[in-house]
Protein backbone atom coordinates (compact mmCIF):
# COMPACT_ATOMS: atom_id res chain seq x y z
CA UNK A 1 0.00 0.00 0.00
CA UNK A 2 1.24 3.47 -0.80
CA UNK A 3 2.76 5.47 1.98
CA UNK A 4 0.53 8.11 3.46
CA UNK A 5 2.18 11.48 3.95
CA UNK A 6 0.58 13.96 6.26
CA UNK A 7 0.31 17.66 5.58
CA UNK A 8 -0.27 19.51 8.82
CA UNK A 9 -0.45 23.13 9.60
CA UNK A 10 1.41 24.30 12.70
CA UNK A 11 3.97 23.48 15.37
CA UNK A 12 2.69 22.44 18.79
CA UNK A 13 4.72 22.85 21.98
CA UNK A 14 4.27 20.81 25.17
CA UNK A 15 0.67 19.69 24.62
CA UNK A 16 -1.17 16.42 24.31
CA UNK A 17 -3.80 15.65 21.73
CA UNK A 18 -7.54 15.96 22.32
CA UNK A 19 -9.00 12.45 22.50
CA UNK A 20 -11.36 10.37 24.64
CA UNK A 21 -11.96 6.61 24.83
CA UNK A 22 -15.61 5.98 23.96
CA UNK A 23 -15.86 2.20 24.04
CA UNK A 24 -13.87 -0.98 24.24
CA UNK A 25 -15.10 -4.47 23.38
CA UNK A 26 -13.27 -7.78 23.81
CA UNK A 27 -12.65 -9.49 20.47
CA UNK A 28 -10.47 -12.51 19.86
CA UNK A 29 -9.72 -12.21 16.16
CA UNK A 30 -7.83 -15.07 14.57
CA UNK A 31 -4.54 -13.77 13.12
CA UNK A 32 -5.84 -10.21 12.73
CA UNK A 33 -2.82 -8.90 10.85
CA UNK A 34 -3.28 -11.56 8.16
CA UNK A 35 -7.02 -12.19 8.09
CA UNK A 36 -8.61 -9.23 9.83
CA UNK A 37 -10.91 -6.65 8.32
CA UNK A 38 -12.75 -3.88 10.17
CA UNK A 39 -15.30 -1.39 8.89
CA UNK A 40 -16.92 1.37 10.95
CA UNK A 41 -20.01 3.12 9.50
CA UNK A 42 -22.85 5.47 10.37
CA UNK A 43 -26.51 4.98 9.47
CA UNK A 44 -27.22 8.45 8.10
CA UNK A 45 -30.95 8.15 8.86
CA UNK A 46 -30.75 7.10 12.52
CA UNK A 47 -27.13 8.08 13.32
CA UNK A 48 -26.55 4.59 14.72
CA UNK A 49 -22.95 3.41 14.47
CA UNK A 50 -22.09 -0.07 13.19
CA UNK A 51 -18.84 -1.96 13.64
CA UNK A 52 -18.02 -4.91 11.40
CA UNK A 53 -14.96 -6.87 12.52
CA UNK A 54 -14.02 -10.05 10.64
CA UNK A 55 -11.31 -12.69 10.63
CA UNK A 56 -11.15 -15.83 8.50
CA UNK A 57 -14.03 -17.54 10.33
CA UNK A 58 -16.48 -15.01 11.75
CA UNK A 59 -17.95 -11.56 11.29
CA UNK A 60 -18.68 -9.67 14.52
CA UNK A 61 -21.32 -6.94 14.26
CA UNK A 62 -21.73 -4.31 16.95
CA UNK A 63 -24.51 -1.75 16.79
CA UNK A 64 -24.30 1.45 18.85
CA UNK A 65 -26.87 4.21 19.16
CA UNK A 66 -25.98 7.83 18.38
CA UNK A 67 -24.82 8.26 21.99
CA UNK A 68 -22.47 5.32 21.40
CA UNK A 69 -24.11 2.89 23.81
CA UNK A 70 -24.11 -0.72 22.61
CA UNK A 71 -27.61 -1.70 21.40
CA UNK A 72 -27.07 -5.04 19.74
CA UNK A 73 -24.44 -7.53 18.64
CA UNK A 74 -24.32 -10.50 16.31
CA UNK A 75 -21.61 -12.99 15.35
CA UNK A 76 -22.06 -14.87 12.10
CA UNK A 77 -20.00 -17.39 10.14
CA UNK A 78 -18.29 -16.21 6.94
CA UNK A 79 -17.92 -19.57 5.24
CA UNK A 80 -19.41 -18.17 2.05
CA UNK A 81 -17.30 -15.01 2.27
CA UNK A 82 -13.97 -16.67 3.03
CA UNK A 83 -11.00 -15.36 1.02
CA UNK A 84 -13.00 -12.32 -0.04
CA UNK A 85 -12.45 -8.64 0.68
CA UNK A 86 -14.96 -6.38 2.37
CA UNK A 87 -15.40 -3.51 -0.12
CA UNK A 88 -18.46 -1.65 1.14
CA UNK A 89 -21.78 -1.48 2.92
CA UNK A 90 -25.33 -0.23 2.75
CA UNK A 91 -28.29 -0.02 5.11
CA UNK A 92 -31.63 -1.49 4.00
CA UNK A 93 -34.94 0.34 4.27
CA UNK A 94 -35.77 -1.95 7.21
CA UNK A 95 -32.65 -0.73 9.06
CA UNK A 96 -30.61 -3.92 8.63
CA UNK A 97 -27.06 -3.67 7.28
CA UNK A 98 -25.68 -5.25 4.12
CA UNK A 99 -22.02 -5.98 3.45
CA UNK A 100 -20.39 -6.44 0.05
CA UNK A 101 -17.71 -9.16 -0.16
CA UNK A 102 -15.73 -9.27 -3.39
CA UNK A 103 -13.35 -11.69 -5.04
CA UNK A 104 -9.83 -10.44 -5.76
CA UNK A 105 -10.68 -9.53 -9.35
CA UNK A 106 -14.00 -7.90 -8.29
CA UNK A 107 -15.89 -9.96 -10.88
CA UNK A 108 -18.21 -11.50 -8.28
CA UNK A 109 -19.67 -9.80 -5.23
CA UNK A 110 -21.48 -11.66 -2.46
CA UNK A 111 -24.05 -9.43 -0.75
CA UNK A 112 -24.93 -10.50 2.80
CA UNK A 113 -27.82 -8.94 4.69
CA UNK A 114 -27.62 -9.31 8.47
CA UNK A 115 -30.75 -9.37 10.63
CA UNK A 116 -29.56 -8.41 14.09
CA UNK A 117 -32.86 -9.00 15.89
CA UNK A 118 -33.27 -12.59 14.68
CA UNK A 119 -29.51 -13.29 14.44
CA UNK A 120 -29.81 -14.56 10.87
CA UNK A 121 -28.34 -13.59 7.50
CA UNK A 122 -29.26 -13.88 3.84
CA UNK A 123 -26.85 -14.05 0.87
CA UNK A 124 -27.18 -12.78 -2.71
CA UNK A 125 -24.72 -12.98 -5.62
CA UNK A 126 -23.84 -10.22 -8.06
CA UNK A 127 -21.68 -10.81 -11.14
CA UNK A 128 -20.19 -8.00 -13.18
CA UNK A 129 -21.04 -8.02 -16.85
CA UNK A 130 -18.19 -9.31 -19.05
CA UNK A 131 -18.42 -6.00 -20.96
CA UNK A 132 -17.05 -4.15 -17.93
CA UNK A 133 -13.27 -4.08 -17.92
CA UNK A 134 -12.76 -3.08 -14.31
CA UNK A 135 -14.12 -1.34 -11.26
CA UNK A 136 -12.81 2.21 -11.05
CA UNK A 137 -13.95 2.96 -7.52
CA UNK A 138 -16.66 2.40 -4.92
CA UNK A 139 -18.36 4.75 -2.49
CA UNK A 140 -21.26 5.03 -0.03
CA UNK A 141 -23.93 7.73 -0.03
CA UNK A 142 -27.26 8.01 1.79
CA UNK A 143 -26.95 4.42 3.07
CA UNK A 144 -26.52 3.07 -0.47
CA UNK A 145 -23.47 1.42 -2.02
CA UNK A 146 -22.15 2.55 -5.42
CA UNK A 147 -19.69 1.01 -7.83
CA UNK A 148 -18.33 2.95 -10.82
CA UNK A 149 -17.09 0.78 -13.69
CA UNK A 150 -15.63 1.29 -17.16
CA UNK A 151 -16.67 -0.67 -20.23
CA UNK A 152 -13.92 -2.42 -22.16
CA UNK A 153 -14.27 -1.18 -25.73
CA UNK A 154 -16.78 1.65 -25.43
CA UNK A 155 -16.47 5.19 -24.14
CA UNK A 156 -18.94 4.54 -21.33
CA UNK A 157 -18.99 4.65 -17.55
CA UNK A 158 -21.39 2.38 -15.69
CA UNK A 159 -22.68 3.25 -12.22
CA UNK A 160 -24.25 0.50 -10.10
CA UNK A 161 -26.45 1.70 -7.25
CA UNK A 162 -27.14 -1.01 -4.68
CA UNK A 163 -30.17 -0.69 -2.43
CA UNK A 164 -31.84 -3.51 -0.48
CA UNK A 165 -29.82 -6.07 -2.40
CA UNK A 166 -30.90 -4.77 -5.81
CA UNK A 167 -28.65 -3.03 -8.32
CA UNK A 168 -29.86 -0.14 -10.48
CA UNK A 169 -27.64 0.40 -13.52
CA UNK A 170 -26.89 3.86 -14.95
CA UNK A 171 -24.79 4.43 -18.07
CA UNK A 172 -22.92 7.62 -18.93
CA UNK A 173 -22.06 7.96 -22.63
CA UNK A 174 -18.77 9.85 -23.07
CA UNK A 175 -18.32 9.09 -26.78
CA UNK A 176 -19.23 12.68 -27.71
CA UNK A 177 -16.71 14.25 -25.35
CA UNK A 178 -13.52 15.59 -26.93
CA UNK A 179 -10.30 14.96 -25.02
CA UNK A 180 -7.21 16.77 -26.30
CA UNK A 181 -3.63 17.17 -25.13
CA UNK A 182 -1.65 20.41 -25.30
CA UNK A 183 -0.81 19.71 -28.95
CA UNK A 184 -4.55 19.50 -29.71
CA UNK A 185 -4.27 15.81 -30.50
CA UNK A 186 -7.46 13.87 -29.82
CA UNK A 187 -7.38 11.24 -27.08
CA UNK A 188 -9.85 8.46 -26.31
CA UNK A 189 -11.38 8.51 -22.83
CA UNK A 190 -10.14 4.98 -22.20
CA UNK A 191 -6.62 6.11 -23.07
CA UNK A 192 -6.81 9.08 -20.71
CA UNK A 193 -7.83 7.07 -17.67
CA UNK A 194 -5.41 4.26 -18.50
CA UNK A 195 -2.48 6.66 -18.28
CA UNK A 196 -4.10 8.88 -15.64
CA UNK A 197 -6.25 6.61 -13.41
CA UNK A 198 -9.17 8.18 -11.59
CA UNK A 199 -8.50 9.04 -7.94
CA UNK A 200 -11.58 9.38 -5.72
CA UNK A 201 -11.45 12.46 -3.48
CA UNK A 202 -13.62 12.97 -0.41
CA UNK A 203 -13.98 16.75 0.15
CA UNK A 204 -15.23 16.12 3.72
CA UNK A 205 -12.08 14.23 4.69
CA UNK A 206 -8.38 15.02 4.76
CA UNK A 207 -6.77 14.21 1.40
CA UNK A 208 -2.99 13.93 1.31
CA UNK A 209 -0.76 15.29 -1.45
CA UNK A 210 -0.02 11.83 -2.85
CA UNK A 211 -3.73 11.71 -3.77
CA UNK A 212 -4.36 15.31 -4.82
CA UNK A 213 -1.46 15.41 -7.30
CA UNK A 214 -3.29 12.88 -9.46
CA UNK A 215 -4.24 14.25 -12.87
CA UNK A 216 -7.74 12.72 -12.95
CA UNK A 217 -9.88 13.06 -9.85
CA UNK A 218 -13.44 12.17 -8.92
CA UNK A 219 -15.70 14.08 -6.52
CA UNK A 220 -19.21 13.09 -5.41
CA UNK A 221 -21.47 16.01 -4.50
CA UNK A 222 -25.23 15.65 -4.13
CA UNK A 223 -26.62 13.88 -7.19
CA UNK A 224 -23.52 14.60 -9.25
CA UNK A 225 -20.17 12.99 -9.95
CA UNK A 226 -17.50 15.45 -11.06
CA UNK A 227 -14.46 14.24 -12.98
CA UNK A 228 -11.58 16.71 -13.31
CA UNK A 229 -8.76 16.20 -15.83
CA UNK A 230 -5.48 18.07 -15.42
CA UNK A 231 -3.17 16.29 -17.87
CA UNK A 232 -2.96 19.55 -19.87
CA UNK A 233 -0.94 22.58 -18.73
CA UNK A 234 -3.44 24.84 -20.49
CA UNK A 235 -6.76 23.90 -18.90
CA UNK A 236 -8.75 21.83 -16.43
CA UNK A 237 -11.35 19.74 -18.22
CA UNK A 238 -14.39 18.86 -16.06
CA UNK A 239 -17.21 16.40 -16.66
CA UNK A 240 -20.41 16.71 -14.62
CA UNK A 241 -22.24 13.37 -14.46
CA UNK A 242 -25.84 13.76 -13.30
CA UNK A 243 -26.70 10.51 -11.49
CA UNK A 244 -30.46 11.16 -11.78
CA UNK A 245 -30.76 12.04 -15.49
CA UNK A 246 -27.45 10.39 -16.58
CA UNK A 247 -26.71 13.58 -18.57
CA UNK A 248 -23.05 14.47 -19.06
CA UNK A 249 -22.03 18.13 -19.12
CA UNK A 250 -18.50 19.31 -19.83
CA UNK A 251 -16.70 22.51 -18.91
CA UNK A 252 -13.20 23.82 -19.53
CA UNK A 253 -11.37 26.15 -17.17
CA UNK A 254 -8.21 27.78 -18.46
CA UNK A 255 -5.22 27.46 -16.22
CA UNK A 256 -3.71 30.80 -15.14
CA UNK A 257 -1.35 32.17 -17.79
CA UNK A 258 2.27 32.24 -16.71
CA UNK A 259 4.88 34.72 -17.93
CA UNK A 260 7.55 32.04 -17.90
CA UNK A 261 7.43 28.31 -18.78
CA UNK A 262 5.54 26.18 -16.25
CA UNK A 263 6.23 22.52 -15.71
CA UNK A 264 3.29 21.35 -13.62
CA UNK A 265 -0.34 22.23 -12.92
CA UNK A 266 -3.37 20.78 -11.14
CA UNK A 267 -6.70 21.59 -9.53
CA UNK A 268 -8.99 20.79 -6.60
CA UNK A 269 -12.80 20.97 -6.71
CA UNK A 270 -14.29 22.24 -3.45
CA UNK A 271 -17.66 23.75 -2.48
CA UNK A 272 -18.61 24.49 -6.09
CA UNK A 273 -15.30 26.21 -6.74
CA UNK A 274 -12.31 25.09 -8.77
CA UNK A 275 -8.93 25.89 -7.26
CA UNK A 276 -6.04 25.76 -9.74
CA UNK A 277 -2.27 25.74 -9.22
CA UNK A 278 0.47 26.18 -11.80
CA UNK A 279 4.17 26.18 -11.03
CA UNK A 280 7.62 26.51 -12.53
CA UNK A 281 11.05 27.65 -11.42
CA UNK A 282 10.16 31.31 -11.83
CA UNK A 283 6.66 31.60 -10.39
CA UNK A 284 3.68 30.01 -8.68
CA UNK A 285 0.16 30.85 -9.85
CA UNK A 286 -3.12 30.21 -8.03
CA UNK A 287 -6.70 30.82 -9.20
CA UNK A 288 -10.10 30.23 -7.62
CA UNK A 289 -12.95 30.02 -10.13
CA UNK A 290 -16.70 29.78 -9.62
CA UNK A 291 -17.77 26.48 -11.13
CA UNK A 292 -21.16 27.60 -12.45
CA UNK A 293 -20.14 30.91 -14.04
CA UNK A 294 -16.47 30.27 -14.69
CA UNK A 295 -15.70 33.68 -13.17
CA UNK A 296 -12.32 34.08 -11.49
CA UNK A 297 -12.96 34.86 -7.82
CA UNK A 298 -9.33 35.14 -6.75
CA UNK A 299 -6.00 35.16 -8.53
CA UNK A 300 -2.44 35.54 -7.32
CA UNK A 301 1.06 35.22 -8.66
CA UNK A 302 4.21 34.59 -6.62
CA UNK A 303 7.60 35.06 -8.29
CA UNK A 304 10.86 33.56 -7.08
CA UNK A 305 11.91 36.97 -5.72
CA UNK A 306 8.72 37.47 -3.68
CA UNK A 307 8.11 36.83 -0.02
CA UNK A 308 5.01 34.69 0.46
CA UNK A 309 3.41 36.74 3.22
CA UNK A 310 0.15 34.78 3.24
CA UNK A 311 1.62 31.41 4.27
CA UNK A 312 1.05 30.01 7.76
CA UNK A 313 4.03 27.68 7.76
CA UNK A 314 7.59 27.67 6.48
CA UNK A 315 8.40 26.14 3.12
CA UNK A 316 9.07 22.46 3.77
CA UNK A 317 10.92 19.76 1.87
CA UNK A 318 10.63 16.10 2.87
CA UNK A 319 12.73 13.28 1.43
CA UNK A 320 11.43 9.76 2.01
CA UNK A 321 10.54 9.22 5.68
CA UNK A 322 12.96 11.80 7.01
CA UNK A 323 11.92 14.83 9.02
CA UNK A 324 10.81 17.79 6.90
CA UNK A 325 13.49 20.40 6.35
CA UNK A 326 12.78 24.09 6.04
CA UNK A 327 13.48 25.74 2.68
CA UNK A 328 14.63 29.30 3.30
CA UNK A 329 13.66 31.18 0.15
CA UNK A 330 10.83 31.27 -2.38
CA UNK A 331 13.34 30.74 -5.18
CA UNK A 332 14.65 27.51 -3.67
CA UNK A 333 11.14 26.30 -2.94
CA UNK A 334 9.96 26.89 -6.52
CA UNK A 335 13.04 25.12 -7.83
CA UNK A 336 12.06 22.06 -5.80
CA UNK A 337 8.36 22.31 -6.66
CA UNK A 338 9.07 22.48 -10.41
CA UNK A 339 10.54 18.94 -10.27
CA UNK A 340 7.41 17.48 -8.66
CA UNK A 341 3.78 16.87 -9.55
CA UNK A 342 1.92 19.89 -8.18
CA UNK A 343 -1.24 19.62 -6.13
CA UNK A 344 -3.51 21.41 -3.68
CA UNK A 345 -4.96 19.91 -0.52
CA UNK A 346 -8.09 21.64 0.80
CA UNK A 347 -9.67 20.97 4.18
CA UNK A 348 -12.45 22.74 6.10
CA UNK A 349 -11.24 24.14 9.42
CA UNK A 350 -14.32 25.43 11.23
CA UNK A 351 -15.20 28.72 9.50
CA UNK A 352 -11.97 28.86 7.51
CA UNK A 353 -10.49 26.67 4.81
CA UNK A 354 -6.98 25.26 5.19
CA UNK A 355 -4.97 24.88 1.99
CA UNK A 356 -1.64 23.16 1.43
CA UNK A 357 0.22 24.12 -1.74
CA UNK A 358 2.84 21.66 -2.84
CA UNK A 359 4.03 18.79 -4.92
CA UNK A 360 4.92 15.13 -4.56
CA UNK A 361 6.66 12.40 -6.50
CA UNK A 362 7.33 8.76 -5.71
CA UNK A 363 9.57 6.23 -7.42
CA UNK A 364 9.93 2.51 -7.02
CA UNK A 365 13.66 1.92 -6.97
CA UNK A 366 14.23 -1.64 -5.72
CA UNK A 367 16.99 -3.35 -7.67
CA UNK A 368 18.30 -0.24 -9.44
CA UNK A 369 21.92 -0.41 -10.45
CA UNK A 370 24.56 2.04 -9.29
CA UNK A 371 24.19 4.35 -12.28
CA UNK A 372 20.44 4.65 -11.80
CA UNK A 373 20.88 5.13 -8.07
CA UNK A 374 23.35 7.93 -8.67
CA UNK A 375 20.93 9.63 -11.02
CA UNK A 376 18.20 9.42 -8.42
CA UNK A 377 20.59 10.72 -5.78
CA UNK A 378 21.21 13.79 -7.94
CA UNK A 379 17.45 14.29 -8.32
CA UNK A 380 16.87 13.98 -4.59
CA UNK A 381 19.69 16.44 -3.76
CA UNK A 382 22.02 13.64 -2.57
CA UNK A 383 19.53 12.55 0.08
CA UNK A 384 18.67 9.34 -1.76
CA UNK A 385 18.08 6.66 0.82
CA UNK A 386 19.50 3.57 -0.90
CA UNK A 387 17.54 0.48 -1.86
CA UNK A 388 14.21 1.10 -0.13
CA UNK A 389 11.11 -0.07 -1.95
CA UNK A 390 9.89 3.45 -2.67
CA UNK A 391 11.66 6.78 -2.68
CA UNK A 392 9.69 9.98 -2.44
CA UNK A 393 10.05 13.72 -2.38
CA UNK A 394 7.53 16.31 -1.22
CA UNK A 395 7.56 20.11 -0.97
CA UNK A 396 4.75 22.16 0.55
CA UNK A 397 3.54 25.11 2.61
CA UNK A 398 0.25 25.91 4.33
CA UNK A 399 -2.19 28.78 4.13
CA UNK A 400 -5.74 29.57 5.24
CA UNK A 401 -8.70 31.28 3.54
CA UNK A 402 -11.71 32.84 5.25
CA UNK A 403 -15.26 32.80 3.86
CA UNK A 404 -14.47 35.92 1.79
CA UNK A 405 -11.55 34.08 0.16
CA UNK A 406 -9.03 36.28 1.92
CA UNK A 407 -5.88 34.78 3.36
CA UNK A 408 -5.79 34.60 7.14
CA UNK A 409 -2.57 34.73 9.13
CA UNK A 410 -2.72 32.18 11.92
CA UNK A 411 0.70 30.90 12.90
CA UNK A 412 -0.30 29.23 16.18
CA UNK A 413 -3.66 27.62 15.56
CA UNK A 414 -4.87 24.62 17.54
CA UNK A 415 -4.45 21.16 16.04
CA UNK A 416 -7.35 19.79 14.02
CA UNK A 417 -9.13 16.60 15.04
CA UNK A 418 -7.62 14.76 12.08
CA UNK A 419 -4.14 15.96 13.15
CA UNK A 420 -4.73 14.42 16.56
CA UNK A 421 -5.87 11.14 14.98
CA UNK A 422 -2.72 10.80 12.89
CA UNK A 423 -0.46 11.74 15.79
CA UNK A 424 -2.08 9.09 17.99
CA UNK A 425 -1.54 6.49 15.26
CA UNK A 426 2.10 7.48 14.89
CA UNK A 427 2.98 6.82 18.55
CA UNK A 428 0.96 3.66 19.25
CA UNK A 429 2.41 0.39 17.98
CA UNK A 430 -0.30 -2.10 19.06
CA UNK A 431 -2.90 -0.68 16.70
CA UNK A 432 -4.10 -2.70 13.72
CA UNK A 433 -7.11 -2.66 11.36
CA UNK A 434 -7.73 1.01 12.04
CA UNK A 435 -10.71 2.82 10.58
CA UNK A 436 -11.51 6.55 10.71
CA UNK A 437 -15.12 7.75 10.73
CA UNK A 438 -15.93 11.45 10.40
CA UNK A 439 -19.06 12.61 12.19
CA UNK A 440 -20.48 16.11 12.40
CA UNK A 441 -17.78 17.85 14.42
CA UNK A 442 -15.38 15.10 15.48
CA UNK A 443 -13.70 11.90 14.34
CA UNK A 444 -13.92 8.36 15.67
CA UNK A 445 -10.80 6.25 15.38
CA UNK A 446 -11.67 2.56 15.65
CA UNK A 447 -9.03 -0.12 15.83
CA UNK A 448 -8.09 -3.56 17.11
CA UNK A 449 -5.57 -3.53 19.95
CA UNK A 450 -3.32 -6.54 19.42
CA UNK A 451 -2.01 -6.59 22.98
CA UNK A 452 -5.33 -6.38 24.83
CA UNK A 453 -7.38 -8.12 22.07
CA UNK A 454 -9.97 -5.38 22.26
CA UNK A 455 -11.83 -3.33 19.71
CA UNK A 456 -11.49 0.29 20.83
CA UNK A 457 -13.25 3.47 19.73
CA UNK A 458 -11.70 6.86 20.46
CA UNK A 459 -13.18 10.29 19.89
CA UNK A 460 -10.90 13.02 18.55
CA UNK A 461 -11.80 16.71 18.49
CA UNK A 462 -10.06 19.92 17.49
CA UNK A 463 -7.71 21.46 20.03
CA UNK A 464 -5.56 20.00 22.78
CA UNK A 465 -5.48 19.29 26.47
CA UNK A 466 -2.71 20.59 28.72
CA UNK A 467 -1.41 17.92 31.08
CA UNK A 468 1.40 17.67 33.58
CA UNK A 469 3.01 14.88 31.59
CA UNK A 470 2.84 15.41 27.91
CA UNK A 471 4.82 15.06 24.72
CA UNK A 472 6.34 17.53 22.34
CA UNK A 473 4.26 17.55 19.19
CA UNK A 474 5.99 18.91 16.13
CA UNK A 475 5.68 18.85 12.41
CA UNK A 476 8.34 16.22 12.00
CA UNK A 477 6.40 13.69 14.08
CA UNK A 478 3.22 14.29 12.13
CA UNK A 479 5.02 13.92 8.83
CA UNK A 480 5.95 10.27 9.35
CA UNK A 481 4.12 7.90 6.98
CA UNK A 482 1.30 5.73 8.32
CA UNK A 483 -0.11 2.72 6.49
CA UNK A 484 -3.83 2.02 6.70
CA UNK A 485 -4.85 -1.63 6.62
CA UNK A 486 -8.47 -1.48 7.68
CA UNK A 487 -9.58 -3.25 4.50
CA UNK A 488 -7.76 -5.88 2.51
CA UNK A 489 -6.43 -4.57 -0.79
CA UNK A 490 -8.22 -5.70 -3.91
CA UNK A 491 -7.04 -6.15 -7.46
CA UNK A 492 -9.00 -4.96 -10.44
Amino acid sequence: MKKLFLILYVFYNAVSFSQTVLNSFSLNLNRPLENGQILNIEDVKTNDIYVFAADDKYINILKYNKSLFLKNQFTDSIKMEKDRSLIGHSIGDDGNPLLYWATNNLRNIRIIKYYLETKTSKALNFDLSPNNENVITTYQKNNNFYMLCKETNRQHLILYEFNNGKAEVKMFDLSGILFQNDKEQNLAFNTVIRYYPIEKIDPDSFNTLDKTIKKTKMYVSGDHIFLTFDYSLKKTHVLDLNTITVDVTEKNFNQPVSKTPSKTSNSFFYENKLMQIKAGKEELLFDIKDFDSGKTLKSLSVSKKDSVNFKNSPFFLQINDKNPQEVKTTEKFLKQLSTLNAGITVFKNKKNTSISFGGFVEYQISGFDNIQSNLLADFFDNDFGGYSEYSSKMAYFDAMLNSDLEFVKNKQSEPLAIDNVFYYLSINKNISLQNILKLKDYYILSYYDIASKQYIMRKFTDGFYYEEKNSIINKAIFSQPISFDNLKSTKN
